[in-house]
């Protein structure tokens, strides 16, 4: 298939691909968290299911009402106006779209450690934080407000670099579906885990990101590749406390209504000082 061809394929089945890919690690990874848990849940699955799903087809709506083009479809505007940095230089398809993936994964990891570390944007953030469980649907999990602004930033990205269509498509799917499979209440076998680690994050990995002690909360930010924690020293091997008995969440926010029940949650940014 020509270049022309394969964007218009992806612009035509965007939705089609994201959601089958998704759908795709979402049962994949549901079957083995139930076949092999890593962890011993705390709180009621139909529970936190039921929150962290619903305010994940709430964010669903609220974007595609608010960006119905979405990531993809600014992507098409860009390349139409031959705006942006790749627009620039004319290299092979896969060489931009490898370039593209590399960029869009560094920029999502600058964008998170935003989110911990400047106030206003750790109070939305801290909903994801605040699950007092993890499993693949912490994935999903997050404020609808922080939604918005994560899509804003996107937007900025893709109007920087003027990536291909199909590479953003390629970030997209690769992005929605590693964060299903790191957030994961599953661990690779010992050897093979350290190796895959090298280059992806892992569940074992991520999971420390999400301890409460605060020093490790601010560690292992990459969400597809983790040689960003590397190169910026973000990084933390393991937990302080071992995966079995380290403490997931938030030390101040307890309590199941406030983090783990949709209203709650929808809230907790406006909590606190």
């Amino acid at each position: 298939m020509e270049p022309a061809g394969i964007e218009t394929f992806a612009l035509e089945r965007e939705a089609f691909i994201r959601l089958g890919f998704f759908a795709f690690v979402f049962v994949t990874m549901l079957i083995w968290e139930l076949i092999a848990p890593r962890r011993k849940l705390s709180v009621s699955k139909v529970l936190r299911w039921t929150s962290n799903l619903g305010l994940f087809l709430l964010n669903i709506i609220v974007l595609r009402l608010m960006f119905p083009a979405a990531a993809v479809g600014i992507a098409y505007s860009v390349a139409e106006r031959e705006w942006g940095l790749f627009n620039l230089v004319d290299w092979p398809l896969w060489l931009e779209i490898f370039a593209a993936v590399l960029l869009l994964d560094l920029a999502i990891y600058l964008q998170h450690r935003l989110m911990h570390q400047l106030p206003l944007l750790w109070r939305l953030h801290r909903v994801h934080h605040a699950d007092l469980d993890f499993d693949l649907t912490t994935g999903s999990r997050f404020h609808t407000i922080e939604i918005i602004i994560s899509m804003l930033f996107k937007w900025g990205v893709i109007l920087l670099l003027g990536p291909a269509l199909v590479a953003v498509l390629v970030f997209e799917v690769l992005l929605n579906g590693m964060a299903i499979f790191n957030h994961a209440n599953v661990s690779l076998p010992g050897a093979i885990e350290r190796v895959v680690r090298s280059l992806l994050v892992t569940p074992d990995m991520h999971r420390v990101h999400h301890s409460t002690l605060v020093q490790e909360t601010d560690s292992n930010y990459g969400f597809n590749l983790s040689i960003w924690d590397r190169i910026f020293k973000t990084y933390t091997d393991q937990p302080q406390m071992g995966h079995d008995a380290m403490t997931i969440g938030l030390a101040e926010y307890r309590d199941v209504k406030q983090v783990d029940q949709l209203p709650g949650m929808l809230g907790l940014p406006f909590v606190g000082k």
